[in-house]
């Protein structure tokens, strides 16, 4: 057994010492930076997309025989925005990391998605002058937006590997039963996203609705970031330190299955993928419910063991 450790004002048993102590690597203005920049693009751009979908208009930067494949694409896009708005609040990069490299895979998958299907974007094979003017947008901002999260990640592994000792919260670790839950659905969003990225003419007659190659592949790459979304959670086992994914997937699934009950007559819902699509949905808006509320319960009980006048992380007389 460990031995307690000494506060000003009683004895604290060493893992929870060591838990509101525990040093992590500084965060880098510049993911910081990006992030709120992505953000912001998403916000418009997103929105854009995810009402002309609504609204049975295909507006991507390639031709889709559908809008609700551009539509869902948007309906993320906004849905994530604001998780990414708040990685300004955190003071460490274990703090952000489960939603900051889900954004690089989105990222890097989007340009290489739209570099593989060149031919179908709207520049290349014409149509409305806005579609082609937003086609001709679309490629170069998504690709220095690709370099620049990359960029970012590299600059954060540059810096220091571990900052000084901060005074925080004690960690939520994510309940055990919930475990095999989270494992599930990363794996099963991970799957998905990997078959539709890699194999989309094979996996695409899985989607319950008309896709080509691109839609097949851009819907992979968000199913490919969520699944590491949720997985990266999973590894860091630690509710607060997952506290920006947890904002982002409820409101991914949210914005997602608004779009999809508007368009419901474009979804054969009777079909096995309609079925898995609406699960990985639920399980991602039960999974960011939950843990918020886990999150918040830690945090009552905290505050109602921490004795009055004293400063965080000291014990009080009973301890």
């Amino acid at each position: 057994m460990s031995a307690p450790a000494t506060g000003r004002g009683g004895t604290v048993p060493a893992a929870t010492a060591a838990a509101v102590s525990a040093p992590g690597r500084p965060l880098s203005s510049a993911v910081v930076v990006l992030s709120t920049v992505v953000a912001v693009i998403s916000l418009g751009v997103g929105a854009l997309l995810a009402v002309a979908g609504a609204a049975g208009y295909a507006a991507g930067a390639w031709v889709s025989p559908e809008p609700l494949s551009p539509g869902l694409i948007g309906a993320a896009m906004v849905g994530v925005a604001p998780g990414l708005l708040t990685l300004g609040r955190a003071g460490t990069w274990e703090e952000v990391r489960s939603l900051y490299l889900p954004l690089v895979v989105v990222m890097v998958g989007l340009s290489a998605v739209t570099l593989l299907n060149a031919g179908s974007l709207r520049v290349a094979v014409g149509g409305p002058l806005f579609l082609v003017l937003f086609s001709l947008g679309w490629v170069p901002v998504v690709g220095a937006l690709a370099l620049a999260s990359v960029g970012c990640l590299a600059a954060q592994y540059r810096g220091p590997a571990a900052g000084p000792s901060r005074t925080g919260p004690v960690p939520v670790p994510v309940p055990a039963w919930s475990r095999p839950l989270l494992a599930v659905l990363g794996s099963g969003w991970l799957g998905i996203g990997a078959g539709l990225l890699l194999l989309p003419g094979f996996w695409s007659a899985f989607v319950p609705w008309t896709v080509n190659r691109a839609d097949a592949q851009g819907l992979g790459v968000w199913a490919l970031s969520l699944g590491v979304g949720v997985l990266a959670s999973l590894a860091e086992d630690d509710l607060g330190r997952s506290r920006p994914a947890l904002r982002a997937v409820p409101a991914v699934a949210v914005a997602c299955g608004l779009l999809l009950a508007v368009r419901a007559s474009d979804v054969a819902w009777g079909s096995g993928g309609a079925v898995s699509l609406l699960a990985l949905l639920g399980g991602l808006l039960v999974t960011g419910v939950t843990g918020q509320l886990l999150l918040a319960r830690a945090g009552r009980e905290g505050a109602g063991r921490a004795a009055p006048g004293k400063p965080r992380g000291e014990a009080g007389p009973d301890a």
